[in-house]
């Protein structure tokens, strides 16, 4: 192959510190996260909440470890609310991105959502007619239309504890929505979910806009789904873990992108217990895991065999 996987590979903060959970890794400062995320070889992070709101003090304090912004999660509500009032809620979140770089927005839908609460996740919220889908479709259309206007296109996160959850709901909402909405898949969420990563990820590959690659321990989501448990049970608990460390084949998820020529944002983003699962060492894991498969990749080679996945060069080239 001659061609160039043309991915950056960056990360979520929460391998440092959790948004959801604040117990996981509370107490680390946002510049730890930072300084060692670029020393590992990461391009970009994934904003949290410790980062700066206003775009010049995002600018100086991601410039300081020459870090570029990859993208930043937007709590949306248009499952109960309207795009009128999303569009005047999304204003500093969309000036922060836009003005850093960022090409999308990843929109977790949190309306009704069980994801924080200590719910067992079959008491998701659940769309139950043609047309409460359709509404809702058009409504998501509207505003990834707007962001889209502003250079940042909306990445919909499907997500364990949320309206979409499954790779049905996945088919459904990508049916009924515009181009205007992009899908970030998510390895470790469908899997959780039940879905086959590489079968979702080959049936909307024309859709996908951003990527998160996440790992899953089955075991652990065997008891989750077994037990009843919350989905902050199921992180705690380490359901999910980062890329090369789980069962989740992204030799093929990174083949498939690559042969439909995706180009963006490869992030790590694995919720754990940084005191079980310490950071550095496992944002380390996932990062080798995956720049060897990308090196491998574009040699035209297997995969990571005859690579250490440590590319000092990776920063300028991937």
């Amino acid at each position: 192959m001659s061609k160039q996987f043309n991915v950056k590979i960056g990360i979520n903060p929460i391998s440092w510190m959790n948004d959801d959970l604040p117990s996981l890794g509370g107490e680390t400062p946002l510049e730890v996260a930072l300084s060692e995320g670029a020393q590992i070889g990461y391009r970009g992070f994934e904003l949290g909440n410790k980062f700066p709101k206003e775009p010049a003090a995002l600018a100086a304090v991601l410039g300081k470890y020459a870090l570029e912004c990859v993208s930043g999660w937007y709590s949306g509500r248009l499952a109960t609310g309207s795009v009128k009032d999303e569009i005047a809620a999304v204003g500093p979140h969309l000036r922060l991105l836009a003005e850093n770089g960022a090409k999308v927005m990843v929109y977790g839908e949190v309306a009704n959502a069980i994801q924080g609460q200590p719910e067992p996740l079959y008491k998701r919220p659940q769309f139950n007619s043609a047309q409460q889908w359709q509404e809702y479709a058009d409504k998501l259309t509207d505003f990834a239309n707007f962001t889209l206007s502003h250079g940042v296109r909306l990445s919909y996160h499907h997500h364990m504890g949320a309206y979409v959850e499954t790779a049905t709901d996945i088919d459904r909402l990508m049916a009924l929505t515009g181009d205007s909405v992009g899908l970030l898949f998510d390895s470790g969420h469908i899997a959780f979910a039940g879905g086959d990563p590489v079968l979702v990820l080959r049936k909307h590959i024309n859709r996908v806009s951003h990527v998160h690659c996440k790992d899953i321990r089955p075991g652990v989501v065997k008891l989750a789904r077994n037990g009843n448990w919350s989905f902050l049970q199921a992180v705690i608990n380490g359901a999910f873990t980062v890329p090369g460390d789980g069962a989740i084949d992204f030799e093929t998820l990174l083949m498939t992108l690559y042969q439909h020529d995706y180009q963006g944002w490869l992030v790590v983003e694995a919720e754990q217990d940084p005191a079980v699962a310490p950071s550095y060492q496992y944002a380390e894991m996932g990062y080798r895991h995956l720049a060897a498969l990308v090196q491998g990749i574009e040699r035209g080679s297997s995969g990571s065999s005859g690579s250490s996945g440590r590319n000092t060069d990776l920063k300028e080239t991937a």
